[in-house]
C-alpha cells in the first residue's frame, strides 16, 4: 500500500493550476495551491504519510461528520425528523430547495442540514465549542487541534446566506436556538484545523464499526456507523456525490479547505489535502488521488 501511495503522489505532485483555491473565505485565499498531502491510518494502527501531512488546514465541511456522529447517539431516530437522508442535487447552500421542502434539509451535510445538527447539539452541550474540540481530539488521539479564529470570524461576518437558511428553518419550526449563537458554533466547527494524519486517524472509528481503535471506546453504535457511512457515500460531496461514488467507490466527505477523507470499512481511513477546488467545491487532486487509490488497491465498497 505504501508503494501505491508513493506512486500516486508522484503522479500528481506537480498537477496544479487545474482548479481554484477557495478565495471567498479570505484566510483561505492565501493558501499555496502546491500543498499536497496523503495520510492513511488502518484500524490496526499502521500509518502511511507523504507530502505536507504535518501542516494543519481548515477542514470546513468535513467537520459535519463529527457533529453528526456526536449527536447521533444522543437523539436516535429523532434526528431524521428534522433532516433528511437524500442527496440534494442542488448547491450546498440552496434556499430554494429548503423553502420547497418546508424547512427540512435534504441531508446533514449540506449547510442547512449541518446548521440543524449544530442547533440540536447546542441544546445538549452548554459549552459546545469546548465539547466538540475535545470530542475531535479524542478521536484523533492528539490535543493539538484548534479552531482557526480568523477563518471562523471571516465566515461569520460574510455568512448572510447561511444565516438566511437558519432563519428560514426557524420560520418552519425546525430551528430552536438563537440564530447568531448557533451560527457562531457552526463557523467555529468549520474552522477546525487538522493535519491529514490527524484527520485520517480521527475517522478510523467509522471504519471500525463505531469503535475508536486508539482506545477501544465505542463512539457510536455499529448501526450508526453504517448509516453515517452510507450518507457520506451518497451525500458527502455536495452535488458531485454521484460522480465521486462512481469514480472512487468509498464513503467520504470533502471540505472547501481542500481536504477529503474517505474510509474502507473494516480496514482504514485515508485523508488527502490539496487546496485547488473544482466547480463543485471539491479538491481536484484529492478526487483523482482517491480514484487512483481504489483502482490500484483493487478495493472499494463495490
Amino acid at each position: 500500500m505504501e508503494n501505491i501511495i508513493k506512486k500516486i503522489y508522484s503522479t500528481y505532485a506537480e498537477s496544479t493550476g487545474i482548479g481554484k483555491v477557495a478565495d471567498y473565505i479570505a484566510p483561505l485565499a492565501n493558501i499555496s495551491p502546491s500543498k499536497y498531502a496523503i495520510s492513511i491510518c488502518t484500524i490496526e494502527g499502521q500509518k502511511i504519510n507523504i507530502g505536507d501531512y504535518n501542516e494543519p488546514f481548515s477542514i470546513q465541511s468535513i467537520s459535519k461528520v463529527f457533529t453528526l456522529s456526536m449527536l447521533a447517539p444522543l437523539v436516535g431516530e429523532e434526528i431524521w425528523e428534522s433532516v433528511g437522508k437524500e442527496p440534494s442535487g442542488s448547491a450546498f447552500n440552496s434556499l430554494v430547495q429548503l423553502e420547497y421542502e418546508k424547512g427540512i434539509p435534504r441531508n446533514p451535510f449540506i449547510n442547512a442540514g449541518a446548521l440543524v445538527i449544530t442547533d440540536k447539539l447546542a441544546e445538549k452541550f452548554p459549552n459546545l465549542d469546548a465539547s466538540l474540540l475535545q470530542y475531535v481530539r479524542e478521536l484523533a488521539g492528539e490535543q493539538n487541534i484548534h479552531f482557526n479564529t480568523d477563518v471562523a470570524n471571516d465566515e461569520y461576518a460574510t455568512g448572510e446566506r447561511n444565516k438566511a437558511l437558519a432563519h428560514m428553518m426557524k420560520s418552519f419550526g425546525n430551528f430552536k436556538g438563537k440564530v447568531s449563537k448557533v451560527f457562531r458554533h457552526y463557523c467555529n466547527h468549520c474552522s477546525i484545523e487538522m493535519t491529514t494524519q490527524q484527520l485520517a486517524q480521527a475517522f478510523t472509528f467509522l471504519a471500525n464499526r463505531g469503535i475508536n481503535p486508539l482506545n477501544g471506546k465505542t463512539v457510536i453504535s455499529p448501526r450508526d456507523a453504517k448509516r453515517i457511512n452510507s450518507i457520506m457515500l451518497t451525500c458527502g460531496f455536495y452535488d458531485e456525490s454521484g460522480d465521486f461514488a462512481y469514480r472512487v467507490g468509498l464513503p467520504g466527505k470533502s471540505g472547501v479547505g481542500g481536504g477529503i477523507v474517505a474510509i474502507i470499512p473494516g480496514k482504514l481511513a485515508i485523508a488527502v489535502w490539496s487546496p485547488e477546488l473544482n466547480t463543485h467545491g471539491n479538491s481536484c487532486r484529492g478526487i483523482s488521488t482517491l480514484a487512483d487509490f481504489t483502482t490500484e488497491l483493487g478495493i472499494s465498497v463495490f
